[in-house]
């Protein structure tokens, strides 16, 4: 039986019906799509964020490094344990506000925008650094002394909440999508400079003062030297132009026909709600909702990191003093030489990640974790000189290739619409549960077993909850943010972008 010849006009009609079926499934990417990123502009947002996250960590190494000296200062009606863990409490107390910070200002940055919450987030911190300097001591003021350092820490806290999300989603929408972990980098590169300069400060002060000039007045200069550094970010952060990405979902959302819920004006023709009532009930509804997956991932890494990072920056000082009988000297030093060294190779790591992925670089971190924090625990119990700085360089070799990456990883997990509150509220809610707890739990967990690895074995815990949310991740380096248009750094990458997709076959 002969078969009948096919019909052009329904071949063409097939055609037509493929090419629209074809771009909705896979919409061409046009050359105007595209971003181009300006290299002075990113380097000008990645300063100016990386300084803000320097004074955040600034203000918390300082408060790491004098924690012993705080307690004798504000507690000193005490006795010397309770002093320590009192102050401890202090240190975790404004991590109570962190996801309330990240609950405010998180939605507030995708309504309003990143650069104008960054800018509020830095003035709030530096504030209350500063003031923490001019408080009374307890022997001069009484019980006042200690509530008015918790409401420097509350302050701390709420605006810390609405900073790393922010500055990490500020720097990952400025950077070219190949290069977003060199660029994310910089952000824990300030973490680490942050620590480092305080430290340096508190060592120096203790050398040149000792434990009763300290006491009575020289704690107070790190809190002190916050104010002008936290006008200095504050400068550099307003004179910032709004990220690429949410100027274009701006732009989206002023289409006509595009309902622009996160908009007062079409609240008010339309004889809705008000804002304040509408869209952050929808935000978060949204991000607890829809991301709740997505969330989970987010808390989950989070957690594994601010415990080895909370663990090694800010609980080891107090744990060589205070368990291992070590001169606090030797341990600021430990500390200043482990963190210059992982200064030295963090953008290396940030721009591996870029080349082979986020997700096998933040697994050697956790495995890095899992594997070596009990041979580190067991090396500070030796007690020579050596086998401190041999612990503590291995902690700081694992942690780095956590710091190197996640600044690049955590943006990306969510859409440009929730970015800046998804992260905001999951990097807070875990830091505030897990990693603001930290310091406390070691000193509990080794007072109540009487064993000083008792922190080792918390800290590998948690790196087992990592290695767990590392393989669940899709991997996420040199592809667009979801939501964003693709970024690149030339426009001859751009031209050659969009050939390549006018090339491809529709199937």
């Amino acid at each position: 039986m002969q078969s009948e010849a096919p019909d052009p006009a329904a071949l063409r009609r097939h055609r037509v019906l493929f090419r629209a079926i074809n771009r909705r499934l896979r919409p061409r990417i046009r050359r105007s799509d595209i971003t181009v990123s300006d290299e002075r502009v990113v380097k000008r947002a990645v300063k100016a964020a990386a300084l803000g996250n320097a004074m955040e960590w600034f203000d918390f190494g300082i408060y790491a490094y004098l924690t012993v000296t705080i307690g004798h200062v504000f507690y000193s009606g005490a006795s010397e344990g309770v002093q320590t863990l009192a102050s401890f409490g202090t240190f975790a107390v404004s991590f109570l506000v962190r996801p309330l910070g990240g609950l405010y200002f998180g939605p507030l940055g995708d309504r309003v925008g990143r650069k104008k919450v960054l800018a509020l987030t830095m003035m709030l911190m530096a504030a209350g650094t500063f003031a923490i300097g001019v408080i009374p001591s307890y022997d001069t003021i009484g019980v006042w002394a200690p509530i008015l350092l918790v409401v420097c820490r509350l302050v701390q806290g709420f605006s810390t909440g609405g900073e790393y999300g922010g500055a990490a989603t500020f720097i990952a929408e400025y950077a070219p999508d190949k290069r977003r972990g060199f660029y994310g980098s910089f952000l824990e590169l300030g973490t680490l400079a942050g620590y480092t300069f305080a430290a340096g400060i508190v060592l120096v002060l203790t050398t040149l003062l000792g434990d009763s000039g300290m006491e009575s007045w020289g704690w107070r200069v790190p809190f002190l030297i916050g104010g002008p550094i936290g006008v200095v970010g504050l400068y550099l952060r307003l004179r910032l132009d709004e990220t690429p990405a949410f100027k274009k979902l701006e732009a989206d959302q002023a289409q006509p026909g595009h309902r622009a819920e996160t908009g007062a004006a079409h609240a008010a023709e339309d004889g809705g709600p008000h804002l304040s009532e509408e869209v952050p009930q929808k935000e978060l509804k949204d991000i607890f909702g829809s991301h709740w997956r997505t969330m989970v991932q987010c808390i989950s890494l989070v957690a594994a990191y601010n415990v080895a990072h909370y663990m090694l920056l800010t609980y080891m000082p107090t744990y060589v003093t205070e368990e291992l009988g070590r001169r606090e000297s030797l341990e600021l030093v430990t500390a200043i030489v482990t963190m210059l060294a992982m200064m030295t190779v963090i953008i290396p790591i940030g721009i591996r990640s870029d080349h082979i992925g986020r997700k096998p670089v933040l697994m050697t971190g956790m495995v890095g974790f899992l594997l070596l924090t009990v041979p580190a625990f067991a090396l500070f119990q030796q007690g020579s000189t050596a086998s401190v700085f041999g612990g503590m360089l291995m902690l700081g070799a694992c942690l780095v290739w956590l710091l190197g990456s996640m600044s690049a990883t955590l943006p990306a997990l969510f859409s440009t619409d929730v970015r800046y509150g998804s992260l905001a509220i999951g990097y807070n809610l875990s830091a505030s549960i897990f990693g603001g707890t930290t310091p406390v739990i070691m000193e509990a967990l080794v007072g109540a077993t009487g064993s000083n690895l008792a922190p080792a074995v918390y800290t590998t815990a948690f790196a087992v909850l990592g290695i767990i949310a590392v393989t669940t991740l899709k991997e996420t380096a040199r592809k667009p943010l979801e939501g964003s248009p693709p970024s690149v750094a030339t426009r001859e990458e751009a031209e050659e972008m969009a050939r390549e997709q006018a090339q491809t076959p529709a199937f």
